[in-house]
């Protein structure tokens, strides 16, 4: 997802993570890239409070393995 620099650490403080979501700088811009596993069974819910809290272009890609 695609977050705007005001609103990156309301975005964080609701994320699931394994450890912490990655956090990369969109070039030329007051956007961040950020990314984060979530649980399947939770991603419904999550979505719209992304959106509600900012979160742009939201993409939602299957993990075939997770291997920690």
């Amino acid at each position: 997802m695609n977050v705007p620099a005001s609103r990156l650490d309301e975005v964080i403080r609701i994320l699931p993570a394994m450890k912490t979501p990655t956090v990369s700088r969109l070039f030329d811009t007051e956007f961040y890239a950020v990314e984060t596993v979530a649980v399947k069974a939770s991603v419904n819910l999550l979505i719209p409070e992304l959106k509600k809290h900012g979160a742009e272009d939201i993409l939602e890609l299957p993990i075939s393995k997770i291997v920690a």
